[in-house]
């Protein structure tokens, strides 16, 4: 999902890598030798987890608490409220057009949808709303080119606000090629 949204975000000029854990356990695994282990200056790293059934404040410290350990106390750790999913429900419309599947905006003025954030199981609903068309790899791939800021995810636009932070404090340190 981040491949086809970022690059439509960011300046050209900031060069985004994406490291790519298999699930929880292997970040939790290998997340602090990963860090540990990149020989690129003028990095700054993103680190991004679901939430899931965890304490949002206890594996965030958790996760801030690797990336000290591997020497990288700048980085950034957001957790996405509930699942990834959230997101999508903040922004309908793009779920729309990624999946060709029309009137699915509607959805977002019921109730048990209104907070995106709050959606318990925001996988299993977006897989019923769309009649089982989302599936989670394929679906975030057709998703992310036509998500956009305006999304209704509070944890979305955290996240969001914590990539321009980075990139504007970037160019003003001379960093990422500026």
């Amino acid at each position: 999902m981040l491949e086809g949204l970022l690059p439509r975000i960011l300046p050209p000029s900031v060069a985004v890598q994406y490291v790519v854990f298999e699930g929880k356990h292997d970040l939790d695994k290998n997340l602090v030798r990963r860090l540990r282990g990149w020989r690129k200056p003028d990095t700054a790293f993103v680190v991004l987890q679901d939430q899931d059934a965890a304490n949002c404040k206890a594996l965030k410290q958790r996760l801030m608490g690797k990336c000290e350990e591997a020497g990288r106390r700048s980085a950034v750790v957001r957790i996405v409220c509930r699942e990834l999913e959230s997101w999508y429900f903040g922004d309908l419309p793009a779920v729309e057009q990624g999946l060709g599947i029309d009137n699915l905006r509607r959805y977002a003025n019921r109730a048990s949808y209104r907070i995106p954030d709050a959606i318990s199981a925001p996988s299993r609903e977006l897989k019923k709303i769309t009649h089982d068309a989302y599936q989670k790899v394929g679906g975030s791939r057709e998703i992310g080119p036509w998500m956009s800021e305006k999304n209704t995810s509070h944890s979305f636009r955290v996240f969001m606000a914590a990539v321009k932070r980075l990139v504007r404090d970037a160019r003003d340190t001379r960093q990422f090629g500026q």
